[in-house]
Parts: structure tokens; C-alpha cells; sequence
């Protein structure tokens, strides 16, 4: 093929960064990323959320049973492991603009599989379409759904939740758990669900929360937590800003805690329970995940941060 009909790369990695990549990212993206085109740059229209939101994902894995169910204003959907189902039910696991509920499949059925939990897989409501608080006020209607309703309808122990997310999905779970799970700006939801769970009246005794590549700071740029990945493919400032834009599109929300989770109350934040938070060295979200473990550590919360060396921000939902 002659150089005049290749395609023009529409991700190609800036030269500056290829050397701190993962070698086996760099080849993955030159052969399977460079030449889509980044969602950000197209108009605005849903048919965008039919695309995989990310290239490389596993099969899904087979399980028992799978089942959808109703939410005041959204739906979830939730994966059962085969086999006989623990002494007390099973454990139980639980950006704001892609995905549907089918995106995580992977995922939710690895989860379900390899944990030994039921996985609930949150469809909630999108940006622009529905803005904050929409997915927030969908994720706690699914938790409190699992705490009045889990037992009876799907078998799980409610004394057994843990919440967890990454990128767009969230996820409720502990150990071998129970699981419900979210999309994009899942890390972000999971945050802000654990405080919200502390804060209900009584309180939602949770025992885990799992954040991976967590979105924990709306006011976040190139000029300050940005800075040292700015460069870094896939999650651009320029794809974090539109997906900001969508879900937030006013910015006097962008500080309020059950949007940036880093800016909750000291006190409040004594009340979550203990944390993994899982970073990718390579992301602009790196810097406010690790600040949001040391508040965490601060408030005396248990956290341990894992930085996974090399990696960008996808990497974690490219487990194929």
C-alpha cells in the first residue's frame, strides 16, 4: 500500500511518550487505537455508545444465571456464579457519558466467576442526557434496592457488601462478595456511594471499597494533577474535559463532594470503610486517586494504593 492511501492516525502516541509506556500498550494501541476516532471530536449523538467504549476486553465468562430488574429511574443487572450458594447468601458486588448495560459484561461475569459473588451491573442514566446528579442518585436507588430486596430476589447476604468501580462502572462487593457494578466514571461512584452509605440514616454497614482509576477531583487540569500525563494516550485533558462538560456542565457543582469525592468532610470520611485504590502510572487520573488514598489515610481509613507501572488509563478494562 502506497503512503498516500494509509489512513492518517486519529491517536497516534506523542513521541515523548512511547518510552514509558508498556511495551506490549504500545503495540496493542499502533495496531488496534491509533486509527479510531476519539468519541470527543464527533458531534454529540447516543448512536456513540454503541462503539465497544474500550478495544480488548474479554469474552464473557458463563454463569448461572442473569437477570434484569427495575429502578425507580434506571435498571441494573445482575450475574450469579454457578454452584451452591454460601451459608448466609452469596457476597455481593455493586464516564458518565458511554456505555450501556451490556458494556461490562466482561467484567461482571469475571467478577461473578472468579469471586464468588452475584455482580449487579448498574445501567444508570447518562450525561448529557441526565447531568449529575442523575447517576448518583441511580447508584444509591440500586444499593438500597440490594439492602431491602437482595436476600429475597437474588439470594445474597446483605451483611456482605463492598462497593468498588472503574472508569464507568461501579461495583458493591466483599471478598466473596456481592457485587454492584457501574460504568465510566465507576471509580468515581463507588467513592461517592460508600459516603453515602456512611451518611444514611441508619448508616449502610459496608466492609470494602475497590476504586480503580477513580475520578476523585472535578477541578483537575493540565495545570496542576494533569500536568505530568497530559500527553498520555486514550484518556486526553481534552476527553476528560468532555465528559466533565457532559455530566457537570455547571461549575459550581464540580466541588460538591457527591461529585468530587475528595472535597467530603473529614468526618464524614472517618465512616467509609477500609480501601484499594488502583492507579495506572500513565493516566491523568493517577495523581488524584493517590491524593484521595491519603485523605482516606488521613481521616485514619486502612487504604492501600497500587500504581501499575507503564500503564494508561484503559488498560484495566483490556483484559482480553
Amino acid at each position: 500500500m502506497s503512503s498516500e492511501s494509509q489512513p492518517t492516525p486519529k491517536q497516534p502516541l506523542h513521541p515523548s511518550i512511547i518510552p514509558r509506556l508498556d511495551p506490549e500498550y504500545v503495540e496493542f494501541h499502533n495496531k488496534h487505537i491509533i486509527h479510531l476516532t476519539p468519541p470527543h471530536t464527533l458531534p454529540w449523538d447516543p448512536s456513540i455508545r454503541n462503539a465497544p467504549a474500550v478495544p480488548g476486553t474479554s469474552e464473557p465468562l458463563k454463569v448461572a444465571k442473569t437477570q434484569d430488574f427495575d429502578l425507580p429511574k434506571a435498571r441494573f443487572r445482575a450475574f450469579t456464579p454457578e454452584g451452591e450458594k454460601p451459608d448466609g447468601g452469596w457476597p455481593w458486588i455493586g464516564g458518565w457519558t458511554l456505555g450501556n448495560i451490556g458494556s461490562e459484561t466482561h467484567f461482571s461475569t469475571n467478577m461473578a466467576v472468579h469471586a464468588r459473588c452475584v455482580v449487579i451491573s448498574v445501567d444508570y442514566r447518562l450525561a448529557p442526557e441526565n447531568p449529575y446528579p442523575a447517576a448518583v442518585e441511580d447508584a444509591v436507588d440500586a444499593l438500597d434496592w440490594v439492602v431491602n430486596n437482595g436476600a429475597k430476589e437474588l439470594g445474597i447476604n446483605p451483611n456482605r457488601i463492598a462497593v468498588g468501580g472503574s472508569s464507568r462502572y461501579i461495583l458493591i462487593f466483599y471478598q466473596k462478595c456481592n457485587l454492584i457494578k457501574d460504568k465510566f466514571s465507576g471509580g468515581n461512584l463507588a467513592a461517592i456511594l460508600a459516603l453515602k452509605a456512611a451518611q444514611a440514616q441508619p448508616p449502610i454497614p459496608l466492609l470494602f471499597q475497590l476504586l480503580i482509576v477513580p475520578v476523585t477531583d472535578n477541578t483537575a487540569s493540565v495545570s496542576d494533577l494533569w500536568a505530568d500525563n497530559a500527553l498520555s494516550p486514550w484518556l486526553t485533558p481534552e476527553r476528560m474535559m468532555w465528559f466533565r462538560n457532559n455530566y457537570l456542565p455547571n461549575k459550581e457543582d464540580w466541588t460538591k463532594w457527591d461529585a468530587s469525592p475528595i472535597f467530603a468532610p473529614e468526618e464524614l470520611l472517618k465512616k467509609v470503610p477500609k480501601a484499594w485504590i488502583g492507579v495506572c502510572e500513565l493516566d491523568i487520573l493517577r495523581d488524584e486517586g493517590v491524593k484521595y488514598g491519603e485523605k482516606l489515610k488521613a481521616a485514619g481509613v486502612e487504604v492501600e494504593v497500587e500504581v501499575y507501572k507503564g500503564a494508561p488509563h484503559p488498560v484495566m478494562a483490556m483484559d482480553g
